[in-house]
């Protein structure tokens, strides 16, 4: 499974922006978000379960961000409303998250993922 991100951007806090994921292969179970910002460990964002589209987020974006699949296009959303400067990361599209991490919107050990794409919010 290929992955590739785009979306993201320099925006000002409160501000919004909107992610998204090309999907190039199937096989996979699973998909969502994680960011990774400089000097610190990769953050679960959010995730949508393959088996009932049920959808996870993490604390520190609940209520402002929402997680979106367009199954006809192979696409992966992510809207991020009211920005902070503590969403400032790299942010990656990854698959094959287990359920457990899934629900507990912990990042994949064993996914696969892209090349990130930069959010950066100024205050």
């Amino acid at each position: 499974v290929q992955l590739v991100e785009s979306g993201g951007g320099l925006v000002q806090a409160g501000g919004s922006l909107r992610l998204s994921c090309a999907v190039f292969g199937s096989g996979y179970y699973n998909i969502g978000w994680f960011r990774q910002a400089p000097g610190k460990e990769r953050e679960g964002v959010s995730c949508i379960s393959s088996i009932d589209g049920s959808t996870y987020y993490g604390d520190a974006v609940k209520g402002r961000f929402t997680i979106s699949r367009d199954i006809v296009e192979n696409m992966l959303h992510l809207q991020m409303n009211s920005l902070e400067p503590e969403d400032t990361a790299v942010y990656y599209c990854a698959t094959n998250w287990s359920p457990g991490e899934c629900y507990s919107v912990i990042p994949p050990h064993l996914g696969s993922w892209g090349q990130g794409t930069q959010v950066t919010v100024s205050s």
